[in-house]
């Protein structure tokens, strides 16, 4: 089945495929009667602001873009020199999927690290930091962490808090890439303080778009002493969206009520069945433990072909051959066991 022009109707190859969520919708709908003030000055973006506080704390500053690439990278300028680096997975989405926006737009050199299942610890930073001081080195003044990772595993809570104590004790920040907090927190049963504001994360990409929103990021400085001239950041990186309210009134809906924690569940929980089904199909081997929305498995390269040929998702390496399948707030328990009976097919059991 296609849609209008002729693409899959279902994808398992990123949320960022899915719609905006009905009640998004409605939101900016409402959002489009009558006129406001434009650049966040209207009083819905200043509500927002407020919400935002609600779910951060109190001393949380707020900044809206509108893409996940543009939240990393004018928050990491924000509070980098052109003479510093930001240390992170050699997986992280700044060092990978930003086409060098971050060397390009902000000046910064990004230092990957060899991670472990996504993630990186004290250990690994040790090393980094014995040029300190040394003038012909790049500074090191940010760790970054994505939470959830690129591989759709998870922090702990215990091993952030570690990670920002060491950032604090040796004047780094903490930077987190939560253009998946929602499922981490989904999938941890914490909220977004929890995550992020009680464990000494200093600035935030908090996204949206790949759970129910129709595009919308936010940047969140956690630490008061830092960003206060993002504002002048934001308009010269040329974020600075005109009509505000059309962003801000996603973010009033997602926040609300808990579309954010219902989105998320559900295509977590999609992801669990979808991995428990093909599991079951010999020859098919999954790669790493299941916590959030994202499977990653192995299975030969003719059923990946066959498969190709119905649905679409992402070829995450070529050799040894691995596939990605992420689920949505949007995936319905019909569309994965229709996708787990396709594997079947492929694989010819």
């Amino acid at each position: 089945m296609t849609g209008r022009f002729g693409e899959p109707l279902r994808s398992f190859a990123s949320d960022n495929n899915s719609g905006a969520h009905p009640a998004i919708l409605e939101a900016l709908a409402e959002a489009n009667e009558g006129m406001a003030k434009s650049y966040g000055d209207d009083p819905l973006s200043i509500h927002v602001d407020e919400l935002f506080r609600e779910h951060f704390g109190p001393r949380a500053r707020i900044h809206y873009v509108v893409t996940g690439t543009a939240a990393n990278v004018l928050g990491l300028r924000s509070v980098t020199q052109t003479w510093q680096s930001v240390l992170c997975s050699d997986l992280a989405h700044i060092h990978v999927d930003e086409c060098g926006a971050p060397e390009a737009f902000g000046g910064i050199k990004v230092v990957p690290i060899p991670s472990a299942s996504g993630k990186i610890d004290v250990q690994a930073l040790r090393p980094h930091l014995q040029h300190k001081g040394y003038v012909h080195h790049s500074q090191p003044r940010v760790v970054q962490i994505t939470q959830c990772t690129e591989l759709g595993t998870l922090y702990s809570p215990e091993e952030i808090k570690t990670l920002a104590d060491f950032c604090h004790k040796n004047d780094l920040i903490l930077h987190m890439d939560g253009a998946r907090l929602a499922n981490a927190c989904a999938a941890l049963g914490l909220g977004f303080r929890e995550m992020t504001t009680d464990l000494g994360v200093d600035v935030l990409s908090f996204g949206g778009t790949k759970n129910g929103m129709l595009m919308g990021e936010a940047v969140v400085f956690l630490n008061p002493d830092l960003g206060r001239d993002f504002r002048y950041v934001r308009k010269q990186g040329m974020q600075l969206v005109a009509k505000m309210r059309f962003v801000t009134a996603q973010f009033e809906r997602y926040l609300r009520d808990g579309l954010w924690l219902e989105n998320a569940k559900n295509a977590n929980r999609a992801a669990r069945r979808l991995a428990e089904q093909v599991d079951r199909i010999p020859g098919v081997t999954i790669n790493r433990a299941v916590q959030t929305n994202a499977v990653f498995a192995s299975l030969p390269r003719q059923a990946v072909e066959r498969l190709l040929e119905r649905y679409y998702f992402y070829i995450w390496r070529e050799e040894p051959l691995e596939v990605r399948w992420m689920t949505s707030f949007d995936t319905t328990d019909e569309q994965v066991d229709a996708f787990a009976a396709s594997v079947r097919e492929a694989m010819n059991v």
